[in-house]
């Protein structure tokens, strides 16, 4: 019997790109299946969410400020603004007629496979019993799923503060392989990234805090969000659960926190709920026909997380740092006017094109490259949790004061000696002019690096006509071995994590960015000369000045007289 992390690392080989062939998928966009962007519960009591109105507050940096955000009641205003600021609409394009929504969690193609739930006790303004609550962002409402007695939430959320609640995440495989076909299950993965970052960094708005389960596995999760009721989704897509997120509203000085990375939800006290809950709704068949694509879901079943490991590393406790929240020997924060967080987020977009003239100051490189590395008592960091797999390898470009060429930023400075023995001898491994102390940024080799870029990204000229783009190099097949192979799901949700990290951060320099999944696997490892299974590049990021298409119109994300009519106290 073929272990499971063979299997993944099975699939990860058979759904690489090459330049004389690519993963298998139809080749061409069936629009007559085109699925539903939009999920929904039809029969699901639905809730409608006040929208938030002040902008100006928090500053976009405070969020990596442990403590300067002081926290909100967990209200139902409180939760709208989080799903808001996470998964809600951004904006909507048009062109020729057809309409299109943008949305502030990014997603390959545009197709957003990810789904987000809230599981929550009595709440005034939403209902006396506790709840399970698929969100809807087209409405910026939540469906009922299920109620149930408070009793249940109170046994079941024992081992957190009295202000908590649950966030989940799901995947709708289809979504993505109805257009990448195989390799869409590694988008679906990095899109889980985006989303458990957005949410995180939308938790730091409020003052909270969103920490990773990492004792409930796929089942439990299964069971809490009934994906598992087989009546509920019969002529649907299936939703593969993905994770579970403990967000809390209380103080970071409350006290000695209990280790929520090893809590563990009983089991029992899930079952419990599935089963004394009223279910609500049925869900939605997103698209007439399908493909089926059963090496999607042969890699979905051996990545599978059981309830009854947890092998994932806690965070540390909360690390002091220095001068305004940037560690000692660390990058120094750009001049920049301080701008209202929600307004970064708000309007992050991915770039189509960028225009190959726009730089970056070496300030503003390091500063991005400083926030990339995992602080555990700020958010995506501290959500995600340890162990570190993931560094960068970066094409570097179009930055002031900094020699155009290949780099190297390890994310665990430790892992240095190891990546160094695993790459060409005649790399040179200097620090750059002027870069931090605590930096463990490194220049590997000079030179253009503008057309390899290019290259190894599908020939997307984007990657070349940029300031930098990299490829995210993750330790891959020892991680598995040691983890299991739910791991795999675990490294990509890394690459999305830094990748929304990256996206904000480009927004707030005045820039853009702009996520890769299209690039030639091996070709990127023969650039930085690593072989065999290793080390893999799992996404590619490019940032640089962007090139708007003006034959496109948008539009506000909600109607002004909706947002007017529930718009927030706040």
């Amino acid at each position: 019997m073929t272990q499971p992390w063979r299997i993944a690392t099975n699939y990860h080989e058979r759904t690489k790109h090459y330049f004389h062939r690519s993963a298998r998928s139809l080749g061409y966009l069936d629009w007559a299946t085109q699925p539903d962007p939009f999920r929904r519960f039809d029969g699901a009591p639905l809730v409608a969410l006040p929208f938030r109105r002040d902008d100006a507050r928090p500053a976009f940096d405070d969020l990596f400020i442990p403590g300067a955000v002081e926290a909100k009641p967990v209200t139902v205003e409180s939760i709208a603004s989080l799903f808001e600021l996470s998964l809600g609409l951004s904006a909507w394009k048009e062109f020729r007629g057809s309409r299109w929504a943008l949305r502030i969690n990014p997603s390959s193609g545009n197709l957003h496979p990810t789904e987000g739930y809230l599981v929550v006790g009595p709440l005034p303004g939403l209902s006396d019993h506790a709840g399970v609550y698929h969100y809807a962002p087209k409405e910026h409402a939540l469906e009922r799923r299920a109620e149930f007695d408070a009793t249940l939430w109170t046994t079941m959320a024992d081992s957190f503060p009295q202000e908590s609640f649950l966030v989940a995440l799901t995947s709708i495989h289809w979504r993505e392989a109805w257009k990448y076909g195989e390799r869409a299950y590694r988008y679906c993965q990095h899109d889980v990234g985006h989303a458990l970052a957005a949410v995180a960094i939308s938790a730091a708005v409020l003052g909270w805090r969103a920490v990773m389960i990492h004792g409930a596995g796929d089942d439990a999760i299964a069971s809490l969000l009934g994906l598992d009721r087989k009546s509920d989704f019969a002529d649907a897509e299936q939703e593969q659960p993905d994770l579970l997120l403990a967000v809390m509203a209380s103080p970071r000085d409350a006290g000695e926190a209990p280790n929520f990375c090893q809590t563990n939800l009983s089991t029992e006290a899930i079952r419990a709920v599935a089963g004394g809950a009223n279910w609500f709704g049925q869900a939605n068949p997103l698209s007439a026909d399908h493909v089926d694509w059963e090496i999607i879901d042969e890699v979905a079943g051996a990545c599978a997380r059981s309830s009854s490991v947890s092998p994932d590393r806690c965070p540390p406790k909360s690390v002091e740092y220095a001068d305004g929240g940037a560690a000692p020997g660390h990058a120094s924060q750009p001049n920049r006017p301080a701008v209202g967080a929600t307004v970064i987020i708000r309007q992050r977009r991915s770039a189509v094109a960028f225009d190959g003239r726009t730089s970056i100051t070496a300030e503003q490189f390091y500063w991005m490259m400083d926030r990339m590395m995992p602080r555990f008592d700020v958010p995506p960091w501290s959500a995600l949790g340890r162990p570190v797999c993931v560094h960068l390898g970066l094409f570097v470009h179009l930055v002031e004061g900094i020699s155009p060429g290949l780099y190297c930023l390890v994310r665990a400075p430790e892992k240095e000696s190891e990546f160094r023995a695993a790459m060409a001898a005649e790399f040179v491994w200097e620090r750059p002019a002027g870069c931090p102390d605590g930096l463990p940024l490194f220049l590997l080799q000079r030179g253009d690096a503008r057309r390899v870029a290019a290259q190894v990204s599908c020939g997307q000229e984007i990657a070349g006509e940029s300031a930098f783009s990299l490829g995210m190099i993750a330790e891959f097949e020892r991680p598995m071995r040691e983890y299991g192979a739910w791991f795999y799901r675990r490294l990509f949700w890394e690459t999305g994590a830094i990748g929304q990290v990256l996206y904000l951060e480009a927004e707030a320099a005045g820039v853009r960015g702009t996520g890769i999944g299209c690039f030639i696997d091996d070709s990127v490892h023969d650039v930085f000369a690593l072989s065999g299974r290793a080390f893999q590049s799992l996404y590619h990021f490019t940032v640089g000045g962007p090139v708007e298409d003006k034959r496109l119109t948008t539009l506000p994300p909600y109607p002004a007289e909706l947002v007017a009519s529930r718009a927030s106290v706040w």
